[in-house]
C-alpha cells in the first residue's frame, strides 16, 4: 500500500508560515507515485492551506467535535473542515486524550462524525509509560482500537496512528523491535475484526520521527507511514522524511 506521511503542525503555524506548506508541496508532487503527504495546520490555515497546496499535497485537521452543529463555542465539526477543504482529520490524539479528557467512546464518535463529513479518520492510539514499563503495551492497544474504532470501519476511510505517550514530542523513539511487535499485534487486531479491510489499513507510527530516524521506522513491516510532528514544520525536515520513503520505494 502506498506510505502515508502525515504532518501535525498542534498549535504551531501563522499565514507567514504558509511557505513550508508550498515547499513540501512541490517537493512531494515530484514523489507522487511513491508517498501520500498530508499536513494538519491549526483550524485558522486550513482553506488557505488547501490553496496553498493546490492539491498537490492533501490539507487535513487536527480535531473535530462529533455533532455536526449546535451551540458548542470554539469547536469545529467535521462539516466546517470539508467545507474548507480538508480532506482528513486527526482523532483521538494522546494530548486530546490527557489533555481533554476524551475517552475511546469519545473519539469512535469523532471518528463517526469523519466518515459522515466524507473525511479520511486518523484514530490515534497508545499507551503511557507506565503501561509499556508494566507489560501492558500490547492490551492497552487492543483496547483503544476495540473502543475507539466504530463498527462499519474501512481501509479507503480509516488510518489507525500508532503513538506512544512516552515518545512523542521527547526525543526518545521506540525501538525497532518494539515498534514492529506492536504494529503487528495491531494488523492482527485489525484483520480479525475487520478481515481484508484490517488487512489493507494504514497504520502509521508517530512519536519523534524526524530525518535521522525515518528511514528506519518507515522500512519495519506494518508501519506504512507515520505521524510527524515538530519535524514536519519544517519544509526541509518533513522534505527529508518523503525522501526516506522514496529511498525504500526505490
Amino acid at each position: 500500500m502506498r506510505p502515508l506521511i502525515v504532518g501535525n503542525w498542534k498549535m504551531h503555524g501563522l499565514r507567514s508560515e504558509l511557505a513550508d506548506i508550498a515547499a513540501v508541496a512541490a517537493y512531494a508532487h515530484a514523489s507522487a507515485s511513491f508517498v501520500d503527504v498530508l499536513i494538519c495546520p491549526p483550524a485558522t490555515l486550513i482553506a488557505a492551506a488547501v490553496i496553498t497546496a493546490n492539491a498537490r499535497i492533501a490539507i487535513g485537521g487536527q480535531d473535530c467535535r462529533s455533532e455536526s452543529e449546535g451551540p458548542f463555542t470554539g469547536d469545529v465539526s467535521a462539516e466546517m473542515l470539508k467545507d474548507a477543504g480538508a480532506l482528513a482529520v486527526i482523532v483521538g490524539h494522546s494530548e486530546r486524550r490527557q489533555g481533554h479528557g476524551e475517552t475511546n467512546s469519545t473519539v469512535a464518535l469523532k471518528a463517526k462524525a469523519a466518515w459522515r463529513a466524507g473525511l479520511i479518520a486518523i484514530i490515534c492510539i497508545g499507551e503511557n509509560e507506565a503501561d509499556r514499563d508494566a507489560g501492558r503495551a500490547i492490551s492497552v492497544s487492543a483496547n483503544q482500537l476495540a473502543g475507539s474504532v466504530p463498527e462499519g470501519a474501512r481501509a479507503d476511510c480509516t488510518v489507525i496512528a500508532y503513538e506512544p505517550l512516552w515518545a512523542i514530542g521527547t526525543g526518545h523513539t521506540a525501538t525497532v523491535q518494539e515498534i514492529a511487535e506492536m504494529h503487528l499485534n495491531i494488523r492482527r487486531t485489525l484483520v480479525c475484526r475487520l478481515g481484508q479491510d484490517g488487512a489493507t489499513m494504514r497504520i502509521l507510527y508517530g512519536g519523534s520521527v524526524d530525518p535521522t530516524n525515518a528511514q528506519n521506522i518507515l522500512a519495519i513491516s506494518d508501519v506504512d507511514g507515520a505521524l510527524v510532528g515538530g519535524a514536519s514544520l519544517r519544509a526541509s525536515e518533513l522534505n527529508a522524511i518523503v525522501d526516506a520513503v522514496t529511498a525504500i520505494a526505490t
